[in-house]
């Protein structure tokens, strides 16, 4: 019998950094994230496009500003923040592994009073990365908008 399940990722953060190469280890030995595939852009370093898979499901693209030989319409978001919320069961145990890796204290770890514990850091190019319990109204039982 084969128990192989094919999961469709229906939603991608992508974000766009100067250094990818320093997202990727932030977000991999920081963070936790688990790196996918990775392709290189034109500039030695630079990476066209990268995927990054979150242990409890669900994942983020990457690139670097470098990638391409000229600008794209997506270049001009580089210097705007994104905020990414990431759902773990143990935010105490990553915390340092965080604080390890650069990240910037934005909120301490806390308990919320919805029941979450959890913490938000921002990454070194000044993107929000929000780490807690909760893990949303969304769940199996969900088959999207009732009418």
């Amino acid at each position: 019998m084969d128990t192989k399940t094919d999961t469709k990722i229906g939603v991608w953060p992508t974000l766009i950094y100067r250094d990818g190469q320093a997202a990727l280890k932030f977000l991999t030995e920081g963070l936790g994230f688990s790196l996918v595939a990775q392709y290189p852009g034109v500039a030695e370093g630079s990476i066209a496009h990268a995927e990054l898979a979150w242990p409890a499901g669900g994942g983020v693209m990457v690139s670097s500003i470098d990638r391409n030989a000229e600008p794209n319409e997506f270049d001009k978001y580089v210097d705007q923040a994104a905020a990414v919320y990431l759902v773990h069961d143990d935010p105490d145990a990553l915390w340092p592994k965080v604080m390890a890796a650069g990240a910037t204290v934005l909120r301490e770890m806390r308990d919320e009073d919805y029941g979450s514990r959890g913490f938000a850091v921002t990454d070194f190019e000044g993107n929000v990365w929000s780490v807690g319990t909760y893990g949303g109204e969304i769940g199996a039982s969900s088959t999207g908008p009732q009418q």
